[in-house]
């Protein structure tokens, strides 16, 4: 293999599956200007709509049913096939086109939409149908402690001392889709920028840490990332 580098750490935000017909959340017509993420995206919010807040991740599990990896998924999967070193994929995407695509080195840092969990005993399992209040646990059979399996506002990202571990050994860090303004993540780039790695940001348009890295290139991930991920190999 052409690369130098040893160790790569990629992470993906909602940018990546937009061309899939996923919608974002931040752009002009995303779902934050459709919701308010106090109501349909902190445990708050549940507590205080549960009904509403099903509705929303229903919604959301359909229209992620319905969609495909497009080719920036399929690039991922095939660099990662193709890459015999320290690899890690970590998502702020609660979709699973990564997954789709082939890609088996991968974090789900903000959950996954097509599992839940029981608030009441703790059973988490695949979900691809419609939940609500009256649907029963299928571990415990209690209903009304079921919610989707993601990480809302407020809430720990999981995976984040593996994370961290791959940080901290990388000397490539590559960012794809993402606005740069959802923390943790968006502090990523530093994180590796200290500990020597070369930092790249892919992305439709700049992120509002654009400045941060090293190396960019901007335009639909379609295009840039399979395009990027040749010449990486």
């Amino acid at each position: 293999m052409a690369s130098p580098y040893q160790s790569l750490v990629i992470l993906t935000g909602a940018g990546i599956s937009a061309e899939s017909g996923l919608g974002t959340f931040r752009d002009k017509d995303g779902l934050w200007t459709q919701y308010d993420l106090r109501d349909v995206a902190t445990p708050e919010g549940f507590a205080r709509n549960p009904a509403l807040v099903h509705e929303f991740y229903n919604a959301r599990r359909r229209n992620l049913l319905e969609a495909a990896p497009n080719p920036a998924h399929a690039a991922l999967a095939d660099l990662e096939r193709q890459w015999p070193r320290d690899f890690l994929l970590v998502t702020q995407n609660v979709d699973d086109l990564h997954e789709r695509a082939g890609s088996t080195r991968l974090l789900h840092m903000h959950g996954e939409l097509l599992k839940i969990r029981c608030e009441n005993c703790g059973d988490r399992r695949e979900c691809r149908q419609d939940i609500d209040l009256a649907t029963a646990c299928p571990a415990c059979g209690t209903p009304g402690y079921l919610r989707p399996h993601v990480v809302w506002f407020g809430e720990m990202p999981l995976g984040m001392a593996q994370i961290e571990q791959a940080l901290a050994a990388c000397d490539l860090f590559i960012s794809i889709g993402t606005s740069g303004n959802v923390y943790p993540a968006a502090g990523f780039v530093a994180e590796a920028r200290r500990q020597g790695a070369h930092t790249v940001e892919l992305n439709l348009e700049p992120s509002e840490g654009h400045s941060v890295f090293a190396e960019k290139r901007y335009g639909p991930a379609s295009e840039i990332v399979p395009a990027f991920m040749r010449a990486l190999l």
